[in-house]
């Protein structure tokens, strides 16, 4: 297999933490396929008409795209056990979806910065996306309790998009009035997975 990545993207980083988490590591080609959607990259192009990342190029030829596509077909043919049985998928499921929330706003922030021109540049935009952030941090640190003690993607992805705002965004101290929240994602990012797939 052969997985198109960026060493940046939180996309990217779920399915790392996944394929660590599964031992499959050594299963898979890492591939260069760093791009923005100015500047698509024809590696990606070649097996993704939207050119996305991750892209995950089985041994067959086929090619799997969007991140939890890709979790979710590794969790099947590796081993599995990052997403539970019965309706406790469901909750994961809503975690998972809002962790991605979280990730696209937090991207939208970055592209905003460094894809407009400064006179095209919307102050309201960029709030109204911190805000959605912040109200997924908020949802969670007062409802600790969907979290504590799970092993499993939604809470993986949850991790990998608060790693992402430490990283893009320093300047804000989202841990800040989050105690709980934060007690648990300081624990999540020192998982040796989550530390061999820190963003760079």
């Amino acid at each position: 297999m052969k997985l198109l990545h960026a060493g940046a993207s939180p996309f990217v980083r779920k399915v790392m933490v996944a394929l660590h988490e599964l031992g499959a590591m050594d299963k898979v080609e890492l591939a260069n396929g760093a791009s923005s959607p100015l500047a698509p990259n024809a590696g990606n192009l070649e097996v993704s008409p939207l050119g996305k990342i991750p892209a995950l190029v089985l041994d067959g030829g086929e090619t799997l795209y969007d991140s939890r596509v890709i979790t979710r077909w590794l969790d099947a043919t590796q081993g599995g056990g990052l997403y539970p049985q019965g309706e406790a998928l469901w909750d994961c499921l809503v975690r998972e979806a809002t962790a991605d929330g979280v990730m696209e706003a937090a991207l939208a922030v970055v592209y905003e910065a460094r894809l407009r021109d400064e006179a095209q540049r919307s102050e309201a935009w960029v709030a109204g996306q911190r805000a959605k952030i912040a109200r997924a941090m908020d949802h969670y640190d007062a409802d600790i309790a969907r979290l504590s003690g799970k092993e499993d993607m939604g809470a993986f992805a949850l991790a990998c998009a608060l790693g992402y705002v430490d990283f893009r965004m320093p300047d804000w101290d989202w841990r800040q009035g989050r105690s709980k929240l934060a007690k648990w994602a300081d624990a999540m990012l020192a998982r040796p997975s989550m530390a061999a797939t820190a963003p760079s």
